[in-house]
């Protein structure tokens, strides 16, 4: 496999891709994910007030919604 050499481009909404075809590819999932709340799932909240992390995501996006100006709440990413 022959490796190529890309020049990483940045586009609006903090997209950064290689080629056009992917930040309008990038931009049309994230868009289709902020509508349906997809990405709750990929995330954890953390509540240091009450000791606890939450996972699921109708509760994530309810903490999200309600919480996260609250001190001492984190959002984390799954990985």
């Amino acid at each position: 496999m022959e490796r190529q050499n890309k020049v990483w481009l940045h586009y609006v909404k903090n997209i950064i891709a290689a080629d056009v075809s992917s930040a309008v590819f990038l931009a049309s999932y994230l868009r289709h994910s902020e509508i349906r709340w997809d990405y709750a799932s990929s995330f954890e909240i953390i509540d240091l007030q009450k000791y606890k992390i939450i996972t699921q995501p109708a509760k994530i996006r309810l903490a999200l919604k309600e919480e996260i100006r609250t001190p001492f709440i984190f959002v984390t990413g799954k990985n």
